[in-house]
């Protein structure tokens, strides 16, 4: 599957985006979805993922209640919305994919995601 990230940009604190990811290939919703960022001179870390079905998801805490995950099967695209943007959630943004073995359970490894978009960033500014 390849995986193209978009919506990245420049925002003030407080504000919203909604970044996106459109996948190709006609399986995407035999995949778990995931959103990671990486910061300047930091390691990649994880924001959100989702399962196949889109029923289970789950957040980093430092992004809970104000990101949310969720999916377009028919679209063959997750999203990521952002909402009350903080400086520190600048990085640049990256979408990834495993195949998914239908449990609830989420994976917020790195390492356990094969598929992976081009990054898109975003930068919030106080």
């Amino acid at each position: 599957v390849q995986l193209q990230a978009s919506g990245g940009g420049l925002v003030q604190a407080g504000g919203s985006l909604r970044l996106s990811c459109a996948a190709s290939g006609r399986t995407f919703s035999s995949y778990d979805m995931a959103w990671f960022r990486q910061a300047p001179g930091k390691e990649r870390e994880f924001v959100a993922a989702g399962t196949w079905s889109g029923v289970s998801i789950y957040s980093a805490d430092s992004v809970r209640g104000r990101f949310t995950i969720s999916r377009d099967n028919a679209k063959n695209t997750v999203y990521l919305q952002m909402n009350s943007l903080k400086p520190e959630d600048t990085a640049v943004y990256y979408c990834a994919a495993r195949w998914s073995v239908h449990t609830i359970v989420i994976v917020t490894n790195p390492r356990e995601y094969d598929y992976w978009g081009q990054g898109t960033l975003v930068t919030v500014s106080s």
